[in-house]
């Protein structure tokens, strides 16, 4: 099978692009990004996916299915260059998959699509709605794609189109929000409360979105590793220094002192829970991840040792 890997040259896409290798796809990546060297047998095509280019390879190459891994979050980019790669991004992916007659389209989206808050469930299921995206507009463009991506369940539906909703990563990769978040040597945290994190390993999810693919699934899915943790347990076992404090003083704390910067609206995922119910995955392909809490931390602290 010949399958399309848009956002390769990123250490997620890297990880998916050799998990297809090694179970028997033709991998052709698209990406801005270069990915020196890159496992012998996967094409790269340095192209925005927005553009004629990208389309280009599409027409050319036919091939039988799409992963689109060619979205970035409120930590990587601003606001405008944002929507145009999430939102302008994806629609070129399902416009060129169904003129080009693809027959499956994999959207890798993300579980913050549900928002932190309050009165949120503690467990969320496929149909629940997004929540708290005006309090956190830094997430509006990644909503917008995986909504967009939804739609295509009905606009195309010679599509078999598939959202993934993949919790937080961590692990020798050493990227991701939630890396990102525990890059430092200390870290931020609001004073009262101490929410569950949801995460996997690295290499879960790139064998569950190949996974996704070999089972054909349509619809939208869940993704999920090991049980959630407590974020201070996580701050703990990373070897980093926990700075609670109040609210209000996040904005003259962030940045500071080794610690990460905040975007405003992020702290409501600090303050509450986001954690996925991912039942229907694993009774669809049968995913069981492989690395438990402890030996995902232990593998990101070898690789991301706190600075001195």
């Amino acid at each position: 099978m010949r399958v399309i890997l848009t956002g390769i040259a990123g250490k997620a896409g890297q990880l998916v692009a050799q998990e297809l290798l090694e179970r028997g796809f033709e991998v052709i990546g698209i990406d801005k990004r270069a990915w020196p060297n890159a496992p012998e047998g996967i094409q790269i095509h340095r192209a925005d996916i927005r553009k004629r280019a990208a389309e280009e390879v599409f027409r050319h190459e036919r091939p039988d299915a799409v992963i689109h891994m060619a979205t970035v979050t409120h930590l990587a980019r601003r606001s405008e260059e944002r929507y145009r790669i999430n939102l302008q991004g994806t629609r070129a992916v399902f416009d060129h998959s169904h003129n080009y007659g693809i027959k499956n389209v994999i959207f890798v989206g993300r579980h913050t699509f549900y928002g932190a808050s309050s009165v949120s469930p503690l467990y969320h299921k496929e149909d629940d709605p997004p929540q708290s995206v005006n309090t956190f507009p830094e997430l509006s463009d990644l909503v917008a794609a995986d909504l967009y991506a939804g739609s295509a369940l009905w606009r195309y539906p010679e599509l078999t189109t598939c959202i993934l909703r993949v919790c937080y990563t961590l692990g020798p990769a050493c990227h991701g929000t939630l890396s990102s978040f525990l890059r430092g040597k200390r870290v931020l945290t609001a004073l009262g409360f101490d929410p569950l994190f949801q995460f996997m390993h690295d290499r879960d999810m790139a064998r569950a979105i190949v996974l996704a693919l070999e089972k054909n699934l349509r619809g939208v899915y869940n993704v999920a590793g090991p049980m959630p943790v407590p974020l201070s347990v996580i701050i703990k076992e990373c070897g980093r220094q926990q700075i609670p404090v109040p609210e209000q003083l996040f904005g003259l704390m962030q940045g500071r002192l080794g610690m990460p910067r905040v975007p405003r609206g992020a702290v409501a995922h600090i303050k509450f829970p986001v954690i996925t119910n991912a039942d229907a995955f694993r009774e669809a392909t049968g995913f069981e991840f492989e690395f438990d809490h402890t030996q995902i931390i232990e593998q990101f602290l070898e690789a991301c040792p706190p600075p001195h």
